[in-house]
């Protein structure tokens, strides 16, 4: 592909980003002064994603938005995690049973990505949803992703600034690597105040049948609900469902 067809496609690819974050309808002169770029190049692409689905331009006001034809195509590649549609019932049966919010996450790409939330009963609802993005050492699922998932993540995770997301964020080397070796002992991870005050996580991991890591699950609330010293009911309960999702996966290890 030429040079004049790469930056075409580059541009296209860029214009769904934006517009699939993007939360309300965008019109075509506030992506050119985004984008700097004309509005007669932006519309030849913009007309193009429209005629297969990938974004629609609204009738009345002409502002475009992500088309349908992501959400499909999101849809099925979030069905392509086995994790995902197996611990379906054990997140809920999990939430039914504390109440708490629920989350599953994934490694991928060394980033936790969380794949599904199941909110709690409480009066808190949490803002993650599918898709966002934790950091590996400060939250709970990404503790547990350092923990037991690829032996060189963490390597490869203290090679990069550790942002302090909240006065209590671990973010030296000696404090992650000491948090990481207690996860790996304990077998679970919290990280009250690390990423959001006011916020805590409790999470364990989910093995494959092959006894790689294949993501985790945690149950999520406000520290005095989830405190970072869980009470040992909680801290079975959810042991408990990430036991039952890793034997549905196939593990068959302790």
């Amino acid at each position: 592909m030429n040079q004049v067809g790469t930056e075409t496609v580059d541009l296209s690819l860029r214009l769904l980003e934006f517009l699939a974050h993007s939360s309300a309808p965008v019109g075509l002169s506030e992506l050119a002064r985004q984008f700097d770029a004309s509005k007669a190049t932006l519309h030849r692409h913009l007309q193009t994603l429209a005629h297969h689905g990938f974004v629609r331009q609204e009738a009345t006001t002409m502002r475009y938005t992500a088309g349908i034809k992501l959400f499909v195509l999101g849809e099925r590649l979030r069905e392509r995690f086995d994790v995902l549609a197996i611990a379906r019932p054990e997140l809920a049966r999990l939430r039914d049973e504390t109440k708490h919010a629920v989350t599953l996450s994934a490694l991928v790409e060394d980033q936790v990505v969380i794949l599904e939330l199941i909110q709690g009963q409480s009066f808190v609802n949490l803002a993650t949803q599918p898709g966002t993005v934790l950091p590996l050492h400060a939250s709970a699922h990404g503790k547990v992703a350092l923990a037991f998932g690829p032996a060189d993540l963490l390597s490869r995770c203290l090679s990069k600034p550790l942002k302090a997301w909240t006065p209590h964020t671990v973010c030296t080397r000696q404090a992650l690597e000491r948090a990481v070796a207690q996860v790996k002992s304990r077998g679970w991870a919290t990280s009250p105040n690390q990423v959001l005050q006011g916020i805590n996580g409790l999470a364990t991991p989910v093995f494959g049948h092959s006894g790689a890591y294949a993501g985790a699950i945690a149950v999520a609330g406000t520290v005095q609900t989830v405190p970072g010293s869980p009470p040992p009911e909680l801290i079975k309960a959810v042991t408990r469902a990430a036991t039952q999702i890793s034997r549905n996966l196939g593990y068959s290890g302790k």
